[in-house]
């Protein structure tokens, strides 16, 4: 067994381009010819030197030799993959063989070897081939190798969520995806899973409409409701070279960061119908008619929003467009008539007090609702900042007295005024007096008595308002429709916990779009697989899932047989009682991927 190099070609520069093929000598009859075992390709960079250390290692694994001296890294690991590819490519097939293969082999002798992951792998790929993404990608223009990495990348994202260059360790190091989609990926280089990124964005209109086209088949959803709201996630760097990456408020903390942001459409289904990158910095009120317009949404379709993109200009132009709306009110008064509520229940069995209010003239609705749950928290919330506040005026006040503290008039302002920014809003309900000396200008003492305003938070706790042009629901149908919004928080939050949106290490404005993007096709798929196992009794979160599903693997025995000869069997382990009803649940295969034999 050999390495042999061929000169394949060379360019206008005179620059030389070779292939490298793994070669074996062969007799055949009275004459030796050599065979070509695997065509190496063009990007083989091991050194020469070092080429006769590869083949000798590669024999070894092949014929279950124990090796003297162990290798370098670079090269056991290269040699793994090219003998396993040998050995594949030598193997008999068996699937749904029930047929007895007896061997007489030395159990001593037995190694277990590339073991790789296939659960996720497994039920990512099913859920990938039933929203018929593979021929979407083909219909905008993917050839055979861009629609594999871009399955590879997706599933990736859902198995081991990270970056690019992750995604491209895990398929290359840990997963037997590419043993289920006959892929080799250790051969791809990493250059492949960044190009298709960018095909990906490139053709995201395209795909997004056809991709939530097949879901609405698949399900049979019915588009009345439309959700729509916006996340940030945050970058590891600067990202100079990319200009939708600006400072803003970051809803994880990282204000020090800079930051884009993500906008979704969603159905009442929880799946994704559009997306799009804004910048870091941009004004929530300002995206929603981008969104909308780009969507193409029915006429007619309720679409639920928060109080940040609810403004009085994007209702205007929702009833403008025949949309119907249903917002968080922006209005800071509170009002609630007990008298005039009907009582509903949450989904855990908290009670819910609503007041509905009709404007005949507006053709809206306005529902004001009390909640004894939310009291409970506001009123925990304010009386925090009520006492921070208090204390912070008690400091000012012990100030008067010491040696330095502050007693300058306008010096004593100043930190009342800075108190009252940081103060969430609780100092307006405060009326301050200050003492002062004969000469006005030094503060001799500080008095303070709590105010409130009536209709805020202090005064009616637990109560808010929702806005809607949907006369014909009633209250307790508007209420659970707008309660939608939490589930597109937990899409938010599946996205930037379970699914690598945050932190963005690229700095290219395409390349950030491309890792956004295949976490929300990720997301899809992921969706798939739980509405399924939803209708089914099962509703772990997607962290549970994968957790189960990591624990089936693809591993290769090997064993010395009587004959001296060497038998390898790549199989995949037996799916655990968790693993099988998830499985059952999702009528897939309990043992996916095929057991393949090999005897040297």
């Amino acid at each position: 067994m050999f390495i042999r190099q061929t000169k394949t070609g060379s360019s206008a520069d005179g620059k030389v381009y070779y292939t490298f093929r793994l070669v074996a000598s062969k007799r055949i009859g009275n004459k030796v010819r050599q065979q070509t075992l695997l065509n190496l390709g063009r990007h083989f960079s091991l050194p020469r030197e070092q080429w006769g250390q590869l083949c000798t290692r590669i024999d070894d694994i092949i014929s279950g030799q124990l090796t003297l001296e162990t290798p370098p890294e670079e090269i056991e690991q290269i040699a793994q993959h090219y003998a396993a590819r040998l050995i594949a490519n030598r193997s008999e097939c068996k699937e749904n063989d029930d047929t007895p293969d007896y061997q007489e082999v030395d159990v001593a002798s037995l190694e277990l070897v590339r073991p790789r992951s296939i659960g996720v792998e497994h039920v990512g790929l099913e859920a990938i081939k039933s929203l018929n993404l593979p021929k979407i990608l083909e219909e905008v223009g993917f050839n055979k190798v861009q629609r594999e990495v871009a399955v590879g990348a997706i599933i990736g994202r859902m198995a081991e969520p990270g970056s690019e260059r992750a995604t491209w360790q895990w398929l290359t190091e840990q997963s037997g995806i590419g043993e289920l989609m006959d892929v080799d990926f250790e051969a791809m280089s990493i250059m492949r899973l960044y190009r298709v990124s960018d095909l990906l964005v490139r053709h995201r209109q395209q795909i997004e409409a056809a991709l939530f086209t097949n879901i609405s088949d698949l399900f049979s959803l019915t588009t009345t409701v439309t959700l729509y709201d916006l996340t940030n996630t945050f970058f590891e760097g600067t990202a100079a070279n990319n200009d939708k990456a600006q400072r803003g408020h970051s809803k994880e903390k990282r204000s020090d960061c800079p930051l884009v942001t993500l906008g979704l459409v969603l159905d009442d289904s929880g799946f994704v119908r559009a997306s799009q990158m804004f910048e870091g910095n941009v004004s929530e009120s300002k995206t929603l008619k981008i969104m909308l317009d780009k969507l193409k949404a029915p006429e007619g379709a309720l679409v639920v929003m928060d109080r940040g993109i609810a403004t009085q200009a994007n209702i205007d132009w929702l009833i403008e467009h025949h949309y119907r709306y249903l917002v968080v009110s922006r209005e800071q008064t509170r009002s609630f008539n007990a008298d005039q509520a009907i009582d509903i229940s949450t989904a855990s069995d908290h009670p819910i007090k609503i007041h509905k209010v009709i404007n005949e003239e507006k053709s809206e609705a306005r529902l004001y609702c009390y909640s004894e749950q939310r009291e409970a928290k506001e009123k925990a919330i304010t009386e925090r900042f009520v006492a921070r506040f208090e204390a912070g005026l008690q400091k000012i006040a012990d100030s008067l007295t010491k040696p330095r503290g502050t007693r300058k008039r306008d010096k004593v302002l100043e930190r009342i005024g800075r108190l009252k920014e940081k103060s969430k809003g609780i100092g307006r309900h405060y009326h301050i007096d200050l003492s002062l000396d004969e000469s006005g200008s030094i503060v001799t003492g500080i008095t303070w008595k709590q105010k409130p305003i009536e209709g805020t938070k202090l005064t009616h706790p637990g109560i808010y308002c929702l806005r809607t042009n949907e006369l014909q629901w009633d209250e307790a149908t508007l209420w659970k429709t707008y309660t939608m919004l939490t589930d597109l928080e937990a899409v938010f939050k599946s996205l930037k916990s379970e699914l690598g949106l945050r932190p963005v290490y690229h700095h290219k404005e395409e390349r950030v779009e491309g890792h956004l993007f295949i976490t929300v096709l990720a997301y899809q798929a992921v969706q798939v697989i739980r509405r399924k196992l939803k209708n089914n009794g099962i509703n772990d979160s997607w962290s549970s899932l994968r957790k189960i599903l990591s624990g089936q693997q693809r591993v290769t025995a090997t064993f010395k047989q009587k004959d001296g000869r060497t038998l390898h069997v790549r199989k995949t382990t037996t799916a655990e009682p968790k693993l099988k009803k998830i499985y059952n649940a999702l009528k897939t295969l309990l043992s996916p991927g095929r057991t393949k034999k090999t005897i040297n």
